[in-house]
């Protein structure tokens, strides 16, 4: 903290810059937070870009510039490439620390539906079971009719804008619900399963189109603690993050009641998050189900992804329990201001991006990176 005292940070400006240099690796104690347990202690990053060194990509204004140039020009904190279960280089920005656990936001997702797929495998959840059967309390709400699947594509009919801008509306009712934005007296918010209970239909239906809507996954991660029988931290912790042999702790936030936020409040350290692309990349690697890894490859409906709000980023893809098939071969986890894993089986490579972008959503910056990642991906250790 160089041009700011920790004082300075608070509730109200915690996602923005420059505070987000420090606060996304310190969101537990600007939001409560609770533990999502590892075994031991991690090894030390060796933030070295090996044969990367040298290696020249596209750039965001469209000329080549080298690796490091694309990493500090995006507002990149963390890089990691993971090849063939190894890792091959590692950056850290100067203000950044490769072993504090950093906010992922929607990268949470792609993990909470690992964990899905794992407790389906032991029986414990349907995903063609309706939404109401796990949470009955959502019945009188645009969830009442939709399955479990069609939560987890993204796929649900709801009246609800997703704009992490708005101030005063009712994604800030939202943010407020979750604990991330301090509440209003004239018009306070309730707790975040009963904001989301609240959520009326859309005016179509249910699988017709993508509708991305951070909601659903706060709902989902509520199902999958009626199912699992604890809480979302705990039942993160014992059946994903302990067997995968996660190094370090991560966490995730809650609201005043101790609900998890499922969509967005996790943060873990880069090498953990690169275990978890190289579980889908080697097939659930016996942890979790092959049938739900190998469902994730094939992708889900490509005509309820060109109807959606997503299309532009990957033209030929489609969108499949919370991970993005790119339609060119990859699987990418997607988090705003600048969070990614991306998969590539073809090079048997995982790369980690943790960021502090100034941006939540950038377009240009994001088809970029997108290319950053193929480059490196395809590039020879």
């Amino acid at each position: 903290m160089t041009d700011f005292k920790r004082s300075d940070v608070t509730l109200a400006n915690w996602r923005t810059a420059p505070f987000s240099q420090w606060s996304f690796q310190n969101v537990s104690e600007v939001v409560p937070s609770a533990v999502i347990k590892a075994k031991g202690e991690g090894e030390a990053p060796s933030l070295n870009l090996g044969g990367l060194e040298d290696l020249q990509v596209p750039g965001i204004d469209g000329t080549v510039q080298s690796l490091k140039e694309f990493l500090t020009a995006s507002e990149t904190d963390e890089l990691l490439v993971m090849r063939n279960g190894r890792i091959v280089a590692e950056w850290s920005a100067d203000h950044s620390n490769p072993a504090r656990p950093h906010i992922i936001f929607s990268v949470s997702k792609s993990l909470t539906a690992l964990l899905a797929g794992i407790l389906a495998g032991k029986g414990l959840l349907s995903f063609d079971k309706l939404v109401i059967d796990y949470v009955p309390e959502a019945s009188g709400s645009a969830y009442a009719d939709a399955t479990v699947q069609q939560l987890f594509d993204m796929e649900i009919s709801v009246d609800f804008v997703e704009d992490y801008l708005d101030t005063s509306g009712g994604f800030d009712r939202y943010r407020r619900a979750t604990g991330w934005n301090p509440d209003r007296p004239d018009s306070p918010a309730p707790d975040l399963n009963s904001f989301i209970c609240s959520i009326g239909k859309g005016d179509w239906r249910h699988g017709e189109k993508h509708s991305y809507r951070s909601p659903n996954t706060d709902l989902a991660g509520i199902v999958l603690e009626r199912a699992g029988g604890g809480r979302l931290p705990s039942l993160l912790s014992d059946h994903l993050w302990q067997p995968m042999g996660a190094g370090c702790d991560a966490m995730i936030t809650v609201d005043r009641i101790g609900t998890a936020r499922a969509a967005g409040g996790m943060s873990a350290t880069a090498r953990d998050l690169a275990l978890t692309g190289e579980l889908v990349r080697t097939r659930g690697a016996g942890l979790i189900a092959e049938k739900f890894i190998d469902d994730l490859w094939t992708g889900g409906s490509r005509d309820a992804w060109k109807n959606g709000d997503q299309t532009s980023l990957f033209p030929s893809g489609s969108y499949r329990n919370y991970w993005y098939e790119t339609g060119e071969g990859e699987l990418a986890a997607i988090g705003i201001h600048g969070q990614w894993i991306w998969v590539d089986p073809a090079t048997s490579t995982v790369v980690v991006k943790l960021s502090s972008q100034t941006l939540p959503v950038d377009a240009e910056l994001d088809q970029a990176t997108v290319c950053m990642l193929r480059t490196v991906s395809r590039a020879a250790a």
